[in-house]
């Protein structure tokens, strides 16, 4: 099997190309059942920030058309021009770099963590992830708690939402007497209620198309839930706005916004949009009483404080080549094993018939002591024989070695035929051609 992630993120794509791409649930799970059919596997990392597909297929070249089409398909042509692609050992750094949050917008950042693991657990739950992909996110999420366990990037980071109210608290040089309202009751909103909190801010008001998720959430941070039908009377109100709603359509305009200037004497509004697609229209900002940020402004600002988790990320970096160096060892000797189990068994088989025959031939001349030891001896011979092709296939480093010394023995000593019935490797793990 081969891997592949296909997709753009924030590196790659303006915000207007990502949120066609953002797909609902419904059409996610279309999209993997028509990539994944067996034996093929995938996933899809859909955030504010990254639209990627993870892909595992013993022949990847046709995936990865088929990727590309639905991509473009989504996207338009303008999609192809932002995408990436890493292939083999390097699509495997990459998922270890996302999951560690290395690849994030906010470097460091817990949230990616755990969008990364519903991705994968959506793919279970639709059958688009059976096996190969299990092992690849496994280790990836063992790195990722590596990182946070044994650097600082975590410590020193900041989500897009605190870094949200950070740039709301520099607005108004302080949150203790906003009204804030958050617009929106998932994940993302509640971090920044509680980020809110932190910052000093007391009024918060939640307003969700579902008020009993509002009530939640409002019952959790300490917030007051509003009629999602009050939105507009709440915002003539409200000095802070924050959005993170799944609609896939602007809720707020140039013009409903304007509406409500007159009703707060056009009184300064910050308005910061957490939403991919985005909640806010960008002509918002054109409002003169109006402050208002998307996930890209978002990441200017938090890049200022890149510089400091600079070097906790160098040493991310040396953990992840070490946990996918470990990982594709791994593999390889996974993939070794089989042909090594067929080695083991065609010596001892080969060994046991000519014992067989050479006892025959020398009748009952034998004592059972002298019988038992040409057993032995002949054991021995098949031990040494087997010790160093043994050695070399549980050693070896890069995975393609592993696959090509794995496809040689399978290859010298008669094993391909062998393969098919038994379910071990043979031809196969020579086709493989050591992409990983």
């Amino acid at each position: 099997m081969e891997f592949l992630c296909i997709g753009l993120s924030h590196r790659t794509a303006p915000l207007g190309v990502r949120e066609r791409l953002a797909l609902p649930e419904t059409r996610q799970v279309e999209l993997l059942q028509r990539l994944a059919q067996s034996p093929n596997e995938a996933f899809l990392v859909s955030t504010c920030n990254r639209v990627e597909l993870y892909l595992a297929a013993p022949d990847m070249n046709r995936v990865r058309e088929s990727a590309r089409d639905e991509l473009q398909q989504l996207g338009g042509p303008e999609a192809l021009e932002h995408l990436y692609e890493h292939r083999g050992e390097d699509a495997l750094v990459h998922l270890f770099r996302v999951a560690a949050s290395l690849d994030s917008m906010v470097l460091g950042e817990a949230q990616i963590l755990g969008q990364v693991k519903e991705a994968f657990e959506k793919g279970q739950g639709v059958g688009a992830v059976r096996g190969e992909l299990t092992r690849v996110c496994a280790a990836a999420f063992g790195c990722a708690k590596r990182v946070r366990t044994e650097t600082a990037i975590g410590r020193a980071a900041t989500s897009m939402a605190s870094a949200a109210v950070s740039l709301a608290s520099k607005v108004f040089d302080g949150l203790k007497d906003k009204t804030v309202l958050l617009v929106g009751a998932g994940e993302m909103a509640e971090l920044a209620a509680r980020h809110l909190k932190q910052a000093g801010a007391t009024k918060l008001l939640v307003a969700n198309r579902t008020l009993a998720r509002a009530e939640a959430l409002a019952a959790e941070v300490g917030a007051t839930a509003r009629p999602y039908e009050e939105l507009f009377t709440l915002l003539a109100a409200a000095d802070v706005v924050v959005c993170s709603t799944a609609s896939p359509v602007p809720i707020f305009t140039k013009e409903n916004v304007g509406a409500v200037g007159k009703a707060r004497k056009h009184r300064t509004l910050f308005m910061v949009d957490l939403a991919v697609p985005r909640d806010i229209a960008p002509e918002v900002g054109e409002l003169d009483w109006v402050h208002a940020y998307d996930v890209d402004d978002i990441q200017k600002f938090v890049a200022e404080n890149a510089a400091a988790r600079a070097e906790e990320a160098q040493k991310a970096g040396v953990l992840v080549a070490q946990e996918v160096a470990r990982f594709v060892r791994d593999r390889a000797v996974r993939n070794g094993v089989p042909v090594l189990a067929q080695l083991r068994q065609r010596g001892e088989a080969i060994a046991r018939a000519e014992v067989e025959r050479t006892l025959a031939t020398m009748g009952d001349g034998l004592t059972d002591k002298q019988r038992k030891s040409v057993e032995a001896m002949a054991r021995a011979i098949v031990n040494k024989l087997l010790h160093e092709p043994t050695a070399k296939l549980r050693a070896v480093g890069p995975e393609h070695e592993a696959n090509r010394l794995a496809g040689a023995a399978a290859e010298l000593f008669g094993l391909e035929e062998a393969s098919p019935s038994t379910g071990t490797a043979g031809p196969n793990v020579v086709a493989n051609g050591g992409k990983g």
